[in-house]
């Protein structure tokens, strides 16, 4: 599954290239990938324009003129592709369906535009969806209500983040990160990296985290989320940025996939290892576990 930062590159190229376009024609082959009715799909999709694609957490909202909005969920293997005449951009699971011929066996929904031009939801195991509510509802199905807030907000406090942290305070610090319910988006990689960061062991329990250890935490998440996003992202076998190309932040990581490696803060070697289920890195010398 993406990461905040690969959802939010894919999300900026196509606010981009959509913005204005008018829809007039949509063909599904699934009810599972496209779970939509006829009416509604012909009262409040065709012949409307798209007026912005946003994110929320992993999720791509694409908001219409009829005050509804498509709700896209990639998963493990979705793209989101735009082809016309003269651009091809694309999205999401990196094979060869992001330079093939169109629709292909992956392509759940082709959605037509009135230039021509179209956007094809691929998704090979038919995990993703998208989705077609009023927009006020959005923020209120289930999905959504269960998410904490974005990491990135200029509202997000480092007072939220504390407070939000101690709901799991006897819980170690990396699968707390990882709990999208305490905060939106941030998967393996940047948990590693920011914890790297901040010199913290994953297997910290939050309540021995001190205060100048929060703030560096929380400054620390924010840095590398958006390293990333200005790199392209991490892609991590799955995913490619807006433009079918590779995000280049693993060229500039510290500790994820760095086992083996020396730390470039010590020299220590980088050691690779399973929290809770998860494969994690750390530097053993810079991030020693509390007592």
């Amino acid at each position: 599954m993406p990461e905040l930062p690969e959802v939010e590159t894919i999300v900026r190229g196509l606010n981009k290239l959509l913005f204005e376009k008018t829809i007039t024609k949509v063909v599904s082959d699934t009810n599972k990938s496209f779970p939509n009715s006829f009416d509604d799909v012909n009262g409040f999709l065709i012949n409307s324009k798209i007026m912005k694609v946003a994110r929320r957490g992993k999720v791509i909202i694409i908001d219409l003129s009829t005050n509804y909005s498509l709700i896209t969920h990639l998963k493990m293997t979705g793209q989101l592709i735009y082809r016309s005449s003269k651009q091809n951009f694309g999205g999401g699971h990196p094979n060869d369906s992001l330079v093939g011929k169109l629709p292909d066996r992956s392509t759940r929904v082709v959605i037509e535009f009135s230039d021509a031009s179209q956007l094809f939801f691929n998704d090979q195991r038919k995990f993703g969806w998208m989705r077609l509510l009023p927009t006020v509802e959005v923020p209120n199905i289930d999905f959504f209500k269960k998410l904490g807030p974005e990491p990135l907000e200029s509202s997000f406090s480092l007072q939220e983040f504390v407070g939000r942290l101690q709901r799991r305070k006897n819980s170690s610090i990396k699968p707390v990160l990882l709990d999208q319910t305490i905060i939106a988006g941030i998967g393996n990689i940047y948990a590693d990296e920011s914890l790297w960061m901040s010199k913290i062991h994953p297997a910290t329990k939050v309540y021995q985290l001190s205060k100048p250890k929060s703030k560096q935490l929380f400054d620390n998440i924010r840095s590398v989320l958006n390293l990333s996003i200005e790199k392209g992202g991490s892609t991590d076998r799955n995913y490619l940025n807006a433009e079918g190309k590779k995000g280049s932040y693993l060229d500039f990581a510290n500790v994820f996939r760095k086992d083996g490696q020396p730390c470039s803060r010590c020299g220590t070697t980088i050691i690779k290892f399973k929290l809770f289920g998860r494969g994690t890195h750390i530097c053993p010398n810079e991030q020693r576990l509390i007592k």
